[in-house]
């Protein structure tokens, strides 16, 4: 499974670290990015993937 994060569409609100730590960070922009895709169950990344309200997570 691949994990990714649009910037473009992310506003940082953190609510994939936050369910997610050990996947998602907020980076030094505010934006969330991806430090571990293996890093949580796949339910779960796609539980904080269907939280964000922009939908900037993309799973493949």
């Amino acid at each position: 499974m691949a994990v990714k994060v649009d910037p473009n569409l992310c506003i940082g609100c953190g609510t994939c670290s936050t369910m997610c730590p050990k996947v998602f960070k907020i980076d030094e922009e505010g934006k969330s990015s991806v430090i571990d895709e293996n890093g949580d169950t796949p339910e779960n990344i796609k539980a904080a993937a269907d939280a964000c309200p922009t939908r900037a997570i993309l799973i493949e």
